[in-house]
């Protein structure tokens, strides 16, 4: 049983990787039993899904329209990630 209780820092590790890539059947059942117990992790991985889904959106618009992104848009997503990482 304790292989199935995660922390919410492995737990949010976990929402995110399966953004970019399947869990396995074991990090899959850890994070369904953590969510069962944390709101707060549900809460983090329905904003995580609505941002990939916006950032997805986002850049292909800008990759269409120009092939690649701007330098500066680039730099400012940059600036704003790092401001937010600044003030946890």
């Amino acid at each position: 049983m304790k292989k199935l209780l995660n922390s919410c820092q492995k737990s949010t590790e976990l929402i995110d990787k399966q953004l970019s890539t399947a869990l396995t059947t074991t990090e899959r059942m850890q994070l369904n039993v953590h969510k069962a117990m944390c709101k707060t992790c549900n809460s983090y991985e329905k904003q995580s899904k609505i941002l990939d889904a916006a950032l997805s959106k986002w850049l292909s618009i800008t990759n269409s329209k120009k092939g690649k992104m701007e330098a500066t848009k680039k730099q400012n997503i940059i600036t704003a990630i790092k401001n937010i990482e600044t003030t946890k």
